[in-house]
């Protein structure tokens, strides 16, 4: 009991489900399951509260689970900025033989003729020189004139090995993401935006005084873009969608500064809330849960913005925390314009339904174009090697005791008992069914 004590343990109480529901994404009337999903070492480590249930869709519509690798994406960059001058000369160079190929026109594209028969030369008169020559040549004159000893030192100046010469920036060269997100505004601007990150806590002080307008924006965002009937959108629905997590706030010393936990990222637009992006920040990534934001500045397109913000902020912590290096994007669906656009923001992985490992999107996507349903890992041998092997290990909370399954099961009768615990198991994994407690009662 005290390594139990010490390991700080969540309790999962598992609801096995089979009834089929109308899925709120493909809209389909029984599209979706409801079951434990098959969590990751990762995701549980920051699973601390006393009951918490996770849900998993089944795959009767098409969605997948979708991340960003900051790894990835920290080196793509650095691999554009290597490769940016080859790929415009190599993409310049096949523009032009295509166009060649196809005869068509393009006003980029010189076609060279022989010479026509000439005279040649003028001898008589002074080779040909570059503008640029010439440019430098009327200025060192003009220099001369005004003052001949400071003209000097600056022929010398331009006379000077360009290696000695210091580097000219590249004005053209595209700036980083952090860049153009934390980008400072000047003093005068007409307006001020801010960000702020507030943990989702009735007893954090600015969570709870910001929490009614913030339920406002909600109401608007579900009416308005969603067509959620007011019934639906009552502040009960919102606290236990947005508000109530099974995360409990954790700060430790190798960790972020702002600790682990279910946050709201409020974006405040000249003292008014215009957007609330939902995220879970967890030991190895940043998990985006929801994003609600007001319709009048829908022409801000604050869904790209908010991701971005949330892929800069997660490069951030990772920074500090080198293992937080993943942001979790939650489902994509393929034939869902909502969600579809998740597949945009490079480089990302969807997770195998089978063998739950992480596989480029690039390699998934013509499988999704032909069946909603798709094993993405092409190895057709390969299994989850995470499964569920020793179900007996499984570690049950039973009348206030901590026991393995193959001792709890001795004392039950129950055929379906049986069965549900498996299904679980099966679900969540060796792994994290040693390390967490299935509760029952």
């Amino acid at each position: 009991m005290a390594s139990w004590a010490a390991l700080s343990p969540s309790i999962v109480e598992y609801f096995e489900g089979e009834d089929f529901y109308r899925c709120g994404y493909c809209k389909n009337e029984s599209g979706s399951r409801s079951n434990d999903e098959p969590m990751e070492p990762t995701v549980e480590d920051a699973v601390s509260s006393d009951f918490g249930l996770i849900n998993k869709l089944d795959i009767h519509c098409d969605l997948k689970t979708l991340n960003d690798d900051l790894k990835k994406s920290l080196e793509s960059e650095e691999k554009k900025k290597a490769k940016r001058e080859e790929s415009n000369e190599i993409t310049h160079s096949q523009d032009m033989e295509e166009k060649l190929g196809s005869g068509e026109p393009s006003c980029s594209v010189k076609v060279h003729t022989a010479p026509q028969p000439g005279r040649g030369a003028d001898l008589s008169k002074p080779p040909c020189r570059k503008a640029k020559e010439i440019r430098k040549e009327r200025k060192r004159l003009k220099l001369m004139q005004q003052n001949p000893a400071g003209e000097r030192e600056g022929f010398q100046a331009q006379c000077q090995p360009s290696s000695l010469l210091p580097p000219k920036t590249k004005s053209n060269e595209p700036k980083s993401l952090e860049d153009l997100i934390f980008e400072s505004l000047p003093e005068n601007a007409s307006h001020k935006l801010e960000v702020r990150l507030v943990p989702v806590s009735f007893e954090d002080p600015e969570f709870k005084s910001s929490f009614s307008q913030s339920f406002s924006l909600y109401v608007k965002y579900q009416m308005a873009i969603h067509q959620d009937p007011p019934d639906e959108c009552g502040k009960t629905e919102f606290t236990r969608f947005l508000c109530s997590s099974p995360l409990e706030t954790e700060n430790s010393p190798n960790g972020p500064d702002c600790g682990y936990g279910s946050f709201h990222q409020q974006y405040w637009l000249d003292g008014k809330i215009i957007a609330v992006g939902v995220i879970d920040i967890l030991p190895y990534c940043v998990s985006s849960v929801y994003l609600y934001y007001d319709p009048d500045y829908s022409f801000l397109s604050l869904g790209v913005y908010s991701a971005l913000r949330e892929i800069a902020f997660t490069r951030q912590l990772h920074e500090k925390t080198p293992q937080l290096s993943y942001y979790y994007m939650g489902f994509y669906i393929h034939s869902c314009p909502k969600m579809k656009y998740k597949g945009q923001y490079r480089p990302s992985d969807l997770l195998c339904p089978e063998t739950y490992v992480w596989v480029p999107i690039e390699q998934c996507l013509p499988s999704l174009e032909k069946s909603k349903y798709c094993r993405f890992n092409q190895d057709p041998e390969a299994v989850d090697e995470g499964r569920s092997k020793e179900p007996d290990r499984l570690q049950v909370f039973y009348k206030k005791a901590i026991m393995p399954y193959g001792v709890y099961k001795q004392q039950q009768r129950d055929p379906s008992e049986a069965a549900a615990v498996l299904q679980y198991a099966r679900l969540v994994g060796q792994a994290c069914s040693e390390r967490m407690l299935l509760f029952r009662n």
